[in-house]
């Protein structure tokens, strides 16, 4: 199980790298990349996850144009080396870590290709670390990154290209590893949970980024809120944290909502944030575009993460965005491309672009939700 990384001075176990520390077969290491144009006429996001103990290793990469989303999926055998980043015609490229990345998807049976780069435009940020129990059972142990950067290439569809500039298009990044649910569903006794919503939020200003994100009970208590404000440093450096000038922490404390009438998908949403140096802020979210997760494997019943299918499988699903049932339990994890409005207690004003990730299951009365899935009037 040796593998070229074996002979760096990095291992954190007594173990080759391709073997993992931990034996739980949740054991997961995982990119995902978000790119959102600039006026909002499409977004593209990508996915790279391996799951050592299951062996299995699968990607995916999808477009929204309009109301029409199209999604590549791919699974395989995990490659004995870690390094290895490719599955069936797709291929992750790490051309400079945490400065440059590459995407292809070379032609296939789906009618899909793409070839995209990434550029950083501010340095990879760690986010708290992340626990949730389901009873006696620890289903995430898990850390990230986030990273701010732009997008250029073509994502081509059944012979339609859409070509983008780093001009045009802006994005966010994350690398992600740890313990989360993956694969098939174990035997033995299902654990239960009274439901959770988690919202996310990264977002590009032209002078600098924030982000900000937690995890929410029923009836509206947060916990692991995270926020920060995300300096633009030139040069660009590879990482930042809290000691880096520039970088301030934020906590969310207040929301509104409003949602699409007959759904859980968010319409308008207010979040109030204070600084750690006790500054106020109110950020507005206005969504131009719903990107449905499925597309790259959350909440699929058939591309979900770390499912096992033989050595190559390659695959394609596309929607009509109009149509879907919105009380589908596989349709409530959503990014929505975003326009950013950031008042300050000063009456200062910027707008930028992002994105709002929003997961909302279960009797959440903040929302006006009584039952698992029922929705706004």
């Amino acid at each position: 199980m040796l593998s070229p990384l074996d002979d760096y001075p990095i291992h954190q176990a007594p173990k080759p790298i391709a073997v993992s520390a931990s034996s739980d077969k949740n054991h997961y290491g995982r990119y995902w990349f978000g790119a959102f144009h600039r006026s909002a006429e499409f977004s593209v996001e990508a996915a790279f996850g391996r799951y050592t103990n299951l062996g299995v290793a699968d990607c995916s990469l999808s477009i929204v144009k309009g109301d029409h989303q199209y999604a590549f999926h791919a699974s395989g055998h995990a490659p004995d080396d870690p390094m290895v980043t490719t599955m069936g015609p797709f291929r992750l490229e790490i051309v400079e870590p945490m400065k440059e990345l590459r995407i292809t998807v070379d032609d296939n049976e789906t009618d899909l290709t793409a070839d995209l780069t990434w550029k950083a435009r501010a340095g990879a940020l760690a986010e708290d670390h992340t626990f949730m129990d389901s009873g006696p059972v620890r289903i995430l142990d898990m850390i990230r990154f986030t990273q701010f950067g732009t997008w250029a290439g073509t994502v081509t569809v059944r012979d339609e290209t859409t070509t983008f500039t780093h001009d045009e298009m802006v994005g966010v990044r994350d690398r992600s590893w740890g313990i989360r649910p993956v694969g098939e569903r174990p035997a033995g006794r299902a654990m239960h949970s009274p439901g959770n919503c988690w919202l996310w939020a990264p977002i590009h200003f032209e002078d600098e980024c924030r982000l900000f994100g937690y995890f929410q009970e029923p009836g509206g208590k947060f916990w692991r809120a995270d926020g920060f404000r995300v300096p633009l440093i030139d040069p660009v450096p590879p990482s930042i944290d809290e000691t880096t000038p520039g970088v301030h922490r934020l906590h969310p404390v207040e929301q509104r909502f409003d949602f699409q009438s007959g759904s859980r998908w968010v319409e308008r949403a207010e979040f109030d944030l204070t600084q750690a140096e006790g500054d106020d802020y109110t950020i507005t979210l206005e969504p131009q575009l719903r990107f449905q997760m499925k597309a790259l494997g959350y909440t699929n019943f058939e591309w979900g993460h770390g499912f096992y299918h033989g050595e190559l499988a390659v695959g394609g699903e596309e929607w009509n965005l109009s149509e879907l049932d919105p009380t589908d339990p596989s349709v409530q994890h959503v990014h929505h491309t975003v326009k950013a409005t950031m008042l300050d207690g000063n009456g200062g004003t910027k707008e930028g672009i992002g994105l709002l990730e929003q997961i909302i299951f279960g009797p959440h009365t903040q929302f006006g939700f009584s039952d698992l899935l029922d929705v706004a009037p």
